[in-house]
């Protein structure tokens, strides 16, 4: 049995409401390299589930409850594993998002290793914050980032050409003549800001690398922008937004 794609029922959110509203939310984190009783309810969960990669353990907030990663899902199982919980834990004094928080931060990219060679870079001010974008041409809601992303100061801009055939056919072949011209920038912005496209010329391109990193980073869509702490951001967000997004991460500069 796999777990890692059920979906809730509004039964089984009701269910995880209830406790909720009831448990003492004052059992403090442990992860299974640091406790043994952590580690053995781990072991347990993958004989139980042996179809299922269980990412992280640790003890949740609420008293013999674990809160488990599956990829990019949150559970809460019991120490057999038999009971499980799928669903939102809120500590209602704090009015936080418990697994909200948890599922951000297993979103959460080390930008080190995005290959910026692979990608147009834009300089605008000093630039010393870094965005990375993944970005389709012929996707409009890229075009809607662009006019957002052109209000930014001090920033410097990694834009991976992402090309989605499969809603756009003539993507790869405009981000090949975008990534070929002399001036890949100026052509990035000529196109995406009035769609003008430099000649074509025969070079080797890095779209596929880019669709095989995005694949592993979990980009599902266009545009996803990461911040230099990792953090993403997924559509076209205001300047305002964005500017918000980079300046709640660690400062750091462009490379």
């Amino acid at each position: 049995m796999s777990l890692a794609n059920l979906r809730l029922t509004p039964r089984r959110y009701a269910a995880v409401a209830a406790l909720v509203a009831v448990a003492a939310l004052n059992a403090m984190p442990a992860t299974a390299q640091d406790d043994p009783k952590t580690l053995a309810v781990l072991q347990a969960l993958k004989e139980r589930y042996p179809k299922t990669e269980f990412s992280r353990i640790r003890a949740a907030e609420i008293p013999g409850l674990y809160e488990v990663s599956m990829g990019k899902n949150v559970a809460y199982f019991e120490a057999s594993g038999r009971y499980a919980l799928f669903g939102h834990l809120y500590d209602m004094n704090s009015q936080v998002d418990l697994t909200a928080q948890r599922e951000q931060s297993l979103q959460v990219i080390n930008v080190d290793m995005l290959p910026v060679a692979d990608a147009i870079k834009t300089v605008r001010g000093k630039g010393s914050r870094a965005l990375y974008v993944f970005s389709d041409p012929d996707c409009p809601f890229c075009h809607q980032l662009e006019a957002s992303l052109k209000g930014l100061d001090d920033v410097t801009i990694y834009t991976f050409l992402y090309p989605l055939e499969g809603l756009h056919p003539d993507a790869k072949k405009k981000s090949a003549a975008i990534w070929c011209a002399k001036d890949r920038a100026g052509a990035w912005d000529a196109w995406m800001g009035a769609k003008v496209l430099p000649a074509p010329r025969s070079c080797a391109t890095p779209v596929e690398r880019n669709l095989a990193l995005g694949a592993k980073l979990g980009v599902e869509g266009t545009p996803t922008i990461f911040a230099a702490d990792g953090r993403k951001l997924v559509g076209a967000a205001s300047t305002q937004r964005i500017d918000a997004f980079l300046s709640g991460g660690q400062s750091a500069a462009a490379r």
